[in-house]
């Protein structure tokens, strides 16, 4: 039966090539294929500089590997996954108990898909910090930014499909958000979970998403993205140093992108035969667990929720924050310098202390209000669209609009190093809030500091 496989092979080849080829011409054709896709993605030749681990530590090229883990596992997790209420958690006991490696399979989904999350947001934060969205790589930067919204929601659709408790109540919290948006929110959360409630109907829209319509246009647009990429010239490198030696791609640079992709699958496996992915018991809507809490990269916003308006918390201040960033590339800058990292050392000093002051007022502030001003209500006689969103919201803005001409003024910083210091400022915000509600949130919601 091989034999005749085997045979069979070598007819359609030889049809293929019209005459047998000898193992030289044949090997010659592969690696004419080989370089031919590899050049797809990269220029034939690159700055050695480029090649230093620590230039853009792999990032772009682990994002590329995870999303390959993410299709193979979730095609073979397709085979016995059944997408609805009734039979969705059964299907993942079956998965684990009863198929061979079942568990292990689904811990790799699991495992790279919370790394996948991890690296894109590095990777932007890479690119940011090298400056490289200026000139023509401004809209690949755009792109970019549609690339980790679609990763973060095909990691969203996937929370749900296992049908447990923490699914369940993750998604009920993270959708219940959408009512908020001004007139179309209840209409919204309707849309996205298919009904009043979630149900049948949400799985099967989730699962639609999460293995169709979402996959495919992450193919798409990030076969944009590298062809945006390998116009610009490939990876960012700094003026001064364009003019440094140039190696070949092949092998160079694919020797260490394979020695890197090596390392992070072994990284992924050990994690997966370490640690199982989460499973509890079957979802119950009748019972939420306490307390219930959205997935942990929509921690920051849960947490802002506790201290200011939702309307606020959850649409304007997100909302607002994602379009500066799409728009920032477009501001007008001093300089536009590409591939170096921090734009100077003034500004990588004042980025420190951006961090150290936006952590440090962060907590003071989750508690005082914890601990004082929700005590005291003192703007309890206001609405709370007002006393609890607009004003504080102002009082952010004036803040910032305070801090900005103390940077301007006393610190004399230019465009570029303005801009880093406020992304840093509120970066760094963010992952407070979300450290803050993932580890110190217990029951209630209530802060719990051991």
């Amino acid at each position: 039966m091989i034999k005749t496989i085997i045979n069979i092979f070598k007819r359609f080849k030889k049809s293929i090539y019209e005459g047998e080829l000898n193992p030289q011409e044949e090997q010659n054709r592969l690696n004419i294929i080989f370089r031919s896709l590899v050049l797809h993605l990269h220029p034939p030749k690159v700055n050695e500089k480029v090649l230093k681990f620590n230039h853009t530590f792999g990032l772009g090229g682990m994002a590329v590997v995870l999303i390959c883990l993410q299709f193979l596992t979730g095609i073979l997790l397709r085979f016995y996954y059944e997408p609805f209420p009734g039979r969705a958690y059964d299907s993942i006991i079956n998965l684990q108990n009863n198929i061979l490696f079942g568990q292990l399979l689904r811990n790799i989904h699991y495992w790279s898909a919370i790394f996948l999350l991890v690296i894109t947001s590095f990777h932007l934060l890479r690119v940011f910090f090298t400056g490289a969205f200026h000139g023509k790589r401004q809209f690949n930067w755009v792109i970019g930014i549609v690339l980790f919204v679609i990763i973060v929601f095909s990691n969203f659709t996937g929370y749900l499909l296992p049908w447990d408790q923490l699914s369940y109540w993750a998604v009920t919290v993270s959708t219940s958000m959408l009512e908020y948006v001004p007139l179309i929110g209840d209409t919204l959360r309707e849309i996205v979970i298919g009904g009043n409630e979630i149900g049948n109907s949400t799985i099967l829209i989730f699962y639609n998403f999460h293995t169709a319509i979402l996959p495919v246009a992450l193919i798409l647009i990030m076969a944009f993205h590298f062809w945006r990429v390998r116009k610009a010239g490939g990876v960012v490198v700094p003026q001064s140093e364009k003019e440094d030696n140039f190696v070949t791609t092949v092998p160079h640079l694919v020797a260490k992108e394979f020695v890197a992709t090596i390392v992070l699958v072994a990284v992924i496996l050990l994690f997966a035969v370490m640690f199982n992915a989460p499973l509890l018991a079957k979802a119950n809507p009748g019972v939420s667990p306490n307390p219930a809490k959205a997935p942990w990269y929509f921690m920051g916003i849960q947490e802002l929720m506790l201290h200011f308006h939702p309307l606020f918390a959850a649409i304007i201040i997100p909302l607002g924050i994602l379009i500066l960033a799409i728009l920032f590339p477009y501001f007008t800058y001093d300089t536009e310098e590409n591939g170096k990292w921090f734009y100077s050392e003034k500004a990588k000093a004042i980025g420190k202390s951006a961090l150290i002051i936006s952590a440090v007022i962060t907590i003071s502030f989750i508690f005082i209000d914890e601990y004082f001003l929700k005590s005291l209500s003192l703007l309890g006689f206001l609405p709370d669209i007002i006393g609890s969103g607009l004003i504080p919201f102002i009082l952010i803005l004036l803040f910032f609009y305070s801090y900005v001409r103390y940077l301007v003024k006393r610190k004399k910083v230019n465009k570029n190093e303005l801009l880093q210091t406020l992304f840093i400022f509120i970066v760094t915000v963010f992952i407070v809030l979300t450290i803050v509600g993932v580890f110190f949130r217990g029951e209630g919601m209530q802060l719990t500091l051991f």
